[in-house]
């Protein structure tokens, strides 16, 4: 593992959701072994999630702000889970309230940080980063191909939302989409609303960032990585991903501990059989069921209200899939096999770690 990373001073800002803000603190844990020094900026019911890799890493300062208050968010919520992903655009426009808090701090610390290391959902930061001229990275959780789509679709918002049917002839493999397939952060943008503008405005100054990590591998998303070098006309384009494989203090605890439900199934998990469970996810919508169509469709009516498609249907789907030896199942196993290398010393995520440290070392003062 390389060191070259020492005395490099970065600013991580994770977004407050879990699918968003575990796979940011595993790469921060990532980037602390490889000798950065990091400063974490949390609010105070946050903080408790960071726990872990601060006890781990007693060298990760954190820059702890009040959450702003915003109208349509109840007193009290700093996090999506504590009010459902409808309040995004909300806690995107109260996140933006720090600003100028952000400036002042970074004016009268004696060693700013010579990057900002920011989650794909707080794009508002990439006009922060300009304004004190450092250099900043966003942060995709969810893969090369989503951030690929997004970036065609908010380039030309009118255009695609007067589509009945989405194409995209310049990725790879030319796929199409549905207007109702098309992500909700998305489908959901007001133009009368100066919260959703707002929100606009990030996701294409996202496209503007020096580089980009994703929590992706190559040999699952290899060829989108590659396009989209070619599309911000730089190598500044790091796949890291399983983030989750590369280990984290006290991995056990995910942001759902204590969670009745969340401990119920896990307990349940462990007198399945090898083989006999899938995970799904939708969104930040998690669950882990045994491919029964009762047990599945139970399991999903109760956690997913109304963020999964109908329940019966998807059940006989990943039932027939996980029986014998489909072809689905193959290469799931294949891709699982891959992804464990990926994240091994010489493996095309552990290298590109390597390179994402590389670079910001090239930005010391």
């Amino acid at each position: 593992m390389s060191g070259s990373g020492k005395g490099i001073h970065i600013l991580v800002f994770p977004y407050p959701a879990q699918g968003h803000m575990l796979a940011l603190l595993d790469l921060s844990h990532q980037l602390a072994l490889h000798g950065l020094t990091i400063t974490i900026l949390v609010t105070p019911k946050n903080l408790p999630i960071l726990s872990p890799l601060l006890a781990t890493h007693p060298s990760i300062q954190t820059l702890v702000f009040s959450f702003p208050s915003y109208p349509s968010l109840p007193p009290g919520v700093e996090n999506v889970k504590d009010i459902g992903n409808h309040g995004n655009v909300s806690i995107i426009n109260a996140l933006g309230e720090l600003h100028d808090p952000i400036i002042q701090w970074f004016k009268s610390h004696p060693n700013p940080p010579v990057a900002l290391l920011s989650d794909f959902f707080l794009g508002w930061t990439q006009h922060l980063a300009n304004q004190i001229n450092i250099p900043r990275i966003a942060f995709f959780s969810s893969g090369a191909f989503l951030t690929s789509v997004l970036g065609h679709l908010w380039d030309d918002i009118q255009s695609f939302r007067s589509l009945t049917m989405a194409n995209f002839p310049d990725l790879p493999r030319s796929p199409s989409f549905t207007a109702e397939q098309l992500p909700s952060v998305f489908r959901h943008y007001k133009e009368s609303e100066p919260s959703w503008n707002f929100v606009k405005d990030g996701m294409i100054a996202n496209n503007f960032s020096w580089g980009c990590v994703i929590n992706t591998f190559d040999d699952l998303e290899g060829e989108h990585m590659e396009y989209l070098k070619k599309k911000v006309g730089h190598g500044r384009v790091f796949g890291v991903g399983p983030l989750s494989l590369l280990g984290r203090p006290d991995q056990t605890d995910r942001g759902s501990k204590g969670s009745g439900l969340c401990d119920d199934v896990l307990e349940w998990l462990d007198g399945c059989p090898d083989g006999s469970v899938v995970y799904v996810c939708f969104g930040s919508q998690k669950f882990f069921k045994q491919a029964q169509v009762e047990a599945l469709a139970i399991g999903l009516e109760r956690s997913g209200a109304n963020t999964v498609p109908d329940v019966s249907e998807l059940a006989r789907t990943i039932a027939d899939s996980m029986s014998g030896g489909k072809i689905e199942k193959v290469k799931a196993k294949e891709l699982k096999e891959k992804a464990l290398e990926a994240v091994k010393a010489g493996g095309s995520s552990y290298r590109d770690l390597d390179g994402l440290v590389k670079e910001l070392s090239q930005l010391q003062i």
